[in-house]
């Protein structure tokens, strides 16, 4: 499964830039989607989430969702070119002038984003403006095919956490001497608290607003959000969490990552098994 994987990535590379990054979208959505559940699996989030919504828009987001995970995959396992697009993004939003002062006060920085747009444009803007960023990560179920990921991920910033207790206590330790995290949050966690999202219960981790607690490091809201060219983007900081409480805190991270996907509603990652308790 790994060497098919990589086999179909490397034929795309051969491909020029402009035209792999569509022609990704293409495969995932019309020859992958069907074949591995993904439609099955928007469908049913749409009529969970929207029961309302005409069938033919349902149809027309199992369409759309893949096309956007092949676009994604594909930039980022073109390393170089999603450092490129990141020199050429603009950066919005009421947090910049926050996470510029926390870098010079060398304060910590907990920067949250979501399965939507290119979360690492990011990560890879921020690092070509001077902050030192660590990205969490999850080992991949085929050893090869993770080996694989890490190698290209690692060409656009470290260092890198792998999730688990070692993992973790290495990205703590970078974060207490002043530099910035990056962390998803919108993944079922049978071990977090039952907060809202879309006004359905998700089991939201907490860890990200703890340790902003804890090391008083800046919590902000962040995002690179596909443009309607489907190459270019634009990186997102909104203003910073104020430090209430865990759960408060985790909240209103939800419900950032939900006005975001509700103005970008494809570029969600629609396939995720976000609400398992229901």
């Amino acid at each position: 499964m790994s060497a098919l994987i990589i086999g179909v990535i490397r034929s795309l590379t051969l491909l020029p830039y402009r035209t792999r990054i569509p022609v990704g979208g293409w495969v995932i959505s019309r020859l992958v989607a069907p074949v591995i559940g993904y439609r099955g699996r928007i469908r049913d989030n749409m009529h969970f989430i929207f029961p309302e919504m005409p069938a033919d828009d349902v149809e027309q987001m199992t369409r759309d969702v893949p096309d956007q995970i092949g676009r994604t995959l594909c930039e980022l396992f073109s390393p170089r070119k999603l450092v490129e697009t990141a020199r050429n993004t603009p950066v919005t939003g009421d947090g910049i002038d926050a996470v510029d002062a926390a870098r010079e006060a060398g304060r910590p920085i907990i920067l949250v984003s979501g399965h939507i747009g290119n979360y690492d444009i990011v990560r890879s803007k921020l690092i070509q403006r001077g902050h030192q960023v660590g990205g969490l990560y999850r080992s991949m179920n085929y050893k090869g095919f993770n080996d694989f990921y890490v190698s290209r991920i690692s060409q656009v910033g470290t260092p890198l956490f792998l999730r688990g207790r070692r993992g973790m206590g290495e990205m703590v330790k970078f974060l207490k001497a002043g530099n910035a995290i990056a962390l998803l949050i919108d993944q079922h966690m049978w071990a977090g608290a039952p907060l809202k999202f879309f006004g359905k219960t998700a089991y939201t981790a907490l860890s990200a607003a703890e340790l902003a607690l804890r090391y008083d490091a800046l919590l902000v809201p962040c995002y690179g959000i596909r443009q309607p060219d489907g190459l270019s983007f634009k990186v997102v900081l909104e203003a910073p969490i104020p430090h209430t409480t865990p759960e408060e805190m985790t909240q209103a991270l939800n419900d950032s990552l939900e006005a975001q996907v509700r103005a970008n509603m494809a570029q969600w990652l629609w396939v995720h098994r976000r609400w398992k308790a229901q």
